[in-house]
């Protein structure tokens, strides 16, 4: 940005389009995080319960069934789970994908941040936050630290 006088307060037209460009991202990220957590803790519950249910998933994301559900409708309409009648949600292969892409991110960061002597429980909770919005670069990054280390 441009110097401007102090009582000028009017962003450029290609000011204002770079805001919204960084607002819009940000928008994205929280979006595709959200997705990332779901499809995540859908394969954490099949593979050691054996099975993922809406009340499970509500009980471990902290929300009621309503919001699960609506989530697991957008999820089902991106072809990322199938849903059965009493039996619970699957993840497609896409779905399945995205969680283990997620789930090496996270590991990732949790490792980095212990490498550095963050406690497991700071670090497993802030790689949470990180994984999501660490981009391919910074996170090959993360690696080659970690394989020198």
């Amino acid at each position: 940005m441009g110097h401007r006088d102090a009582n000028d307060t009017r962003l450029s037209a290609t000011e204002v389009e770079t805001h919204a460009e960084a607002f819009q991202k940000s928008r994205d990220a929280r979006r595709s995080a959200l997705v990332e957590d779901y499809v995540e803790l859908i394969d954490d519950l099949i593979e050691h319960m054996g099975e993922a249910r809406q009340i499970d998933i509500a009980q471990r994301m902290g929300v009621k069934q309503p919001t699960v559900a609506k989530m697991l409708k957008r999820l089902a309409d991106d072809g990322l789970i199938t849903q059965r009648p009493y039996r619970g949600v699957f993840l497609t292969d896409e779905g399945r994908q995205i969680a283990t892409m997620a789930r090496k991110r996270h590991d990732i960061v949790e490792a980095l941040l212990l490498h550095l002597g963050v406690d497991p429980d700071t670090a497993r909770n802030d790689a949470e936050g990180i994984e999501h919005h660490v981009s391919k670069e910074t996170l090959e990054a993360f690696e080659r630290f970690l394989k020198k280390g």
